[in-house]
């Protein structure tokens, strides 16, 4: 057994590379962050939407947890979600995938319907495939356009920042799905 452990050890100090060519592994990383400091900064922008479908069979937006007064609340105060939802090119459903929006958020807000968002926005296809995007920040769904803060990244987005910017391009209120475009603009090495 202790064998198996030493082995594991080892292995994940290995650099093994992911699916954007970035390697990983602290050592790749250390030397990274050593090329980094005199590298210039690059702007990247993205233009996708996001399909929150709640309804149906195969639903990407689950309540996970609520507080006993938020069936009561009109702004769903209290509801707690997770979320793994379709990024595509296009508004359409069969537009082609460039990635998902995971994570979680939660209804934070007694005067309007506002969630607290944290989730990455996980590439899964072209050269950012296997980067990663994290966002935070808080969402006034309702509003016409709302800013999320992009706080960092992962591959090729290490030590990245920006905003992204969100508009709903329709809402259904009976069933809670939505189509969100989003344009985001992002800095990093």
């Amino acid at each position: 057994m202790e064998k198996q452990y030493i082995i594991l050890i080892l292995c994940s100090i290995l650099v093994i590379a992911n699916g954007n060519g970035v390697a990983t592994g602290p050592k790749a990383v250390r030397k990274w962050f050593k090329k980094v400091s005199p590298a210039k900064e690059k702007l990247t922008e993205f233009h996708f939407y996001l399909h929150d479908i709640v309804s149906g069979r195969n639903p990407t937006n689950i309540p996970v947890a609520m507080a006993n007064a938020t069936s009561q609340s009109p702004t769903y105060f209290g509801l707690i979600a997770a979320m793994d939802d379709l990024l595509t090119e296009g508004p359409e459903p069969n537009s082609k995938v460039v990635g998902r929006a995971c994570g979680i958020f939660g209804s934070s807000s007694l005067q309007e319907v506002g969630l607290h968002m944290t989730f990455h926005i996980v590439f899964t296809e072209g050269k950012y495939n296997g980067s990663t995007l994290a966002v935070s920040g808080y969402n006034p769904f309702r509003n016409r356009f709302r800013e999320l803060p992009i706080v960092g990244g992962s591959g090729v987005f290490r030590l990245a920042r920006g905003v992204a910017t969100l508009e709903n391009v329709w809402y259904n209120s009976t069933s809670g799905d939505a189509l969100v475009e989003y344009y985001v603009m992002v800095l990093h090495y």
